[in-house]
């Protein structure tokens, strides 16, 4: 009998023991992938974002994405095989099974979803609010967040980007790490 071979994904992720917040997206856009960086297509807010609201201590260029676990954040995306906007994703490549089990295993402190998009996926509902859901995976706290793509720019607000920084050094505290 042949053997399924499940497809690579386009960009790895970015996860490793000991993390705080690890973002979460739909799928990687489609200049992300061609350039082989996260969140690094035109306009997007992502990288100026977490030097904003403290959340990395310099400016960090994309490129520089695999840096992150020192800072406690690490990345993933629901679908890790198809990019693009998420408007040409296809819902069969979205794998909320294999996310849930990710985070159960490198157990972060919370998973914060970039976009309303895998959030609804994932928690199997239509819309999610912003900011800290109901349900939890083990410890793991659940927050949405608007989109930093460029794309969504209409729905950009970063004070929920500023509640999820407070609540990422409030447990980095509280697990006696040492953050700005």
């Amino acid at each position: 009998m042949p053997r399924t071979v499940a497809p690579s994904p386009v960009l790895p992720d970015v996860l490793a023991p000991g993390l705080i917040t690890v973002f979460c997206g739909s799928a990687v856009g489609r200049i992300a992938a061609r350039r082989g960086v996260p969140y690094s297509g035109p306009g997007n807010k992502f990288w100026p974002t977490l030097r904003a609201i403290g959340l990395v201590p310099r400016a960090m260029a994309a490129e520089a994405f695999r840096e992150l676990p020192r800072h406690g954040i690490g990345l993933t995306d629901l679908n890790k095989i198809e990019s693009g906007a998420d408007s040409v994703l296809s819902a069969a490549a979205d794998d909320p099974e294999a996310l849930g089990a990710k985070i159960a295993r490198w157990r972060p402190r919370i998973l914060a979803f970039t976009a309303k998009r895998p959030a609804a996926v994932f928690l199997g509902c239509a819309a999610p609010d912003y900011g800290l859901q109901d349900r939890r995976i083990g410890a793991t706290e659940i927050i949405v967040l608007p989109s930093p793509s460029g794309l969504a720019v209409r729905y950009w607000d970063e004070r929920w980007w500023r509640s999820l920084a407070q609540r990422h050094r409030a447990a980095a505290r509280n697990a006696g790490l040492n953050v700005p």
